[in-house]
C-alpha cells in the first residue's frame, strides 16, 4: 500500500508538472542551451522525492523477502540512484524527469495488482495485472527506446556533441533497457501462464511472497480437513493448487 501510494502520488506530480514544461512535448528542448538551465523549486522536489524513495528501497532490499531477482533489482537500484545523481550535477534533469515519469507509469498498477492478490480478488487482480503488463511493454520497451533514449543518444549528440560524462549517462540509460527487456519477458511469461490456468500465478521470483502465506501453509496443515500436507505446501496467495503450483 505504501509503494502503490507513492507510486501514484509521484507520477501524478510528474504528470502536472511536465504538462506545461516545453521538453514534454519537444525533446529537443532538453539541451536548447545546455547546461546553463534553470533548476525550478518544482523540479528540485521531484528530483529530491524520487532519490530518496530509491534510497529507501535500496535498504529495505536486503530486509525483504528474498526472491530470484534479487541481484537484478539491486543492480537497477543502483542504476537508478546512479542516473537520478549524475543527472541531478550535471544538470541534464530535463531528460531526467522523462525517464522518471516513465517509470511511474506502471509501477502503481503492478503494486495495486499485488494489492487485490493479497486480498484475494482474483479477478480483479488479474485484471490490473494484464493492465500494467500492457502499460509495462509500451512504455519501457516502445516509448522509452524511442523517445528517451533516441534523444539522449542522437539528438544530444547533434546539439551538443559528446563528452566524457555523455557516456557514462547513456551507459547507464542502456544498463535500465537490458532490465526492461529481462522483466518484460518474465511478465509476458505470467500473463501466458494466466491465459493457460485461468489466473495470474504467483511471483516467479520467489518461493514465497509474503508471511501470511506461511500462516496459510502451517493452517491449511494444521486443518482436519487437510490430512494431506501437500494442499497446505500446494497453496499460492491464497488459493488451492495442483501439481503445477508445487513445481512452481
Amino acid at each position: 500500500m505504501w509503494r502503490f501510494t507513492f507510486y501514484l502520488c509521484i507520477f501524478c506530480y510528474g504528470i502536472r508538472f511536465l504538462w506545461s514544461s516545453t521538453w514534454f512535448w519537444d525533446t529537443r528542448q532538453c539541451w536548447h542551451s545546455y547546461p546553463y538551465q534553470s533548476l525550478t523549486s518544482g523540479l528540485y522536489y521531484y528530483y529530491i522525492m524520487e532519490l530518496a524513495f530509491y534510497w529507501s528501497l535500496m535498504f529495505s532490499q536486503f530486509t525483504d523477502i528474498k526472491r530470484k531477482d534479487f541481484l537484478i533489482m539491486f543492480v537497477h537500484h543502483l542504476a537508478t540512484i546512479g542516473l537520478i545523481t549524475f543527472s541531478y550535477i550535471n544538470n541534464m534533469v530535463r531528460v531526467g524527469t522523462l525517464v522518471m515519469c516513465l517509470h511511474d507509469a506502471s509501477d502503481f498498477l503492478l503494486e495495486a495488482a499485488k494489492l487485490a492478490n493479497y486480498a484475494k480478488y482474483q479477478r480483479l487482480c488479474d485484471t490490473l495485472f494484464v493492465i500494467f503488463g500492457a502499460v509495462f511493454v509500451a512504455t519501457r520497451l516502445g516509448i522509452y527506446p524511442f523517445w528517451v533514449l533516441n534523444t539522449t543518444l542522437f539528438e544530444s549528440w547533434e546539439m551538443i556533441g559528446p563528452y566524457p560524462s555523455w557516456w557514462l549517462f547513456n551507459g547507464l540509460l542502456l544498463i535500465l533497457q537490458v532490465l526492461h527487456i529481462i522483466w518484460s519477458y518474465l511478465i509476458m511469461r505470467i500473463a501466458f501462464k494466466a491465459l493457460i490456468r485461468g489466473k495470474v500465478s504467483k511471483d516467479d521470483r520467489s518461493d514465497v511472497e509474503s508471511s501470511s502465506e506461511e500462516e496459510d501453509v502451517t493452517t491449511s496443515t494444521k486443518s482436519p480437513r487437510g490430512g494431506n500436507s501437500s494442499n497446505g505446501a500446494n497453496r499460492v496467495n491464497g488459493h488451492m493448487g495442483g501439481s503445477y503450483w508445487a513445481e512452481e
